[in-house]
């Protein structure tokens, strides 16, 4: 797979302003390893190989063991493995990105709800809308995993 193009050198303005997104997820008090399990579910959705492995690194960093990760596509057969706050993520990550399918259906959003705050719903909302347009930058324009390289 070779690049198309650097969209960071082509839109500095544009990818600065999602950094600024991406900063404020950073800080607004979800834990991170919730936002990287989130971050990680999204870009398998997409099928995102530079994201996909960027965020494993990054949940291995901070001490998420190999069985957890390996099993994240299949969280719903590992509960266990997962807390209820991340079982609840990752549930909402999925209805949210497949909007197109979902229509996010009441059930889902009192799910949701049901462990996080009206403020930490909105916050993963966000997280999982900016995971989604990191994966249509990075799959359109061909970003090679650090794995690939």
């Amino acid at each position: 797979m070779s690049p198309r193009l650097d969209y960071h050198a082509t839109t500095p303005a544009g990818m600065k302003a999602l950094a600024g997104a991406h900063g404020y997820i950073g800080q607004c008090g979800l834990p991170v390893t919730l936002i990287d399990l989130v971050y990680l579910r999204v870009s398998q959705i997409n099928g995102c190989a530079y994201c996909i492995d960027l965020h494993s690194r990054d949940l291995l960093k901070n001490g998420v063991t190999i069985d957890k990760l390996v099993l994240v596509p299949v969280w719903h057969e590992a509960e266990a493995l997962f807390t209820d706050r991340e079982r609840a993520a990752l549930r909402w990550a999925e209805t949210v990105t497949r909007v197109a399918e979902t229509a996010v259906p009441d059930a889902e959003f009192q799910a949701v709800s049901a462990q996080f705050s009206e403020k930490e719903v909105a916050d993963l909302t966000i997280a999982i809308g900016l995971m989604n347009l990191y994966n249509r930058l990075a799959i359109s324009f061909r970003t090679v995993p650090a794995a690939a390289r």
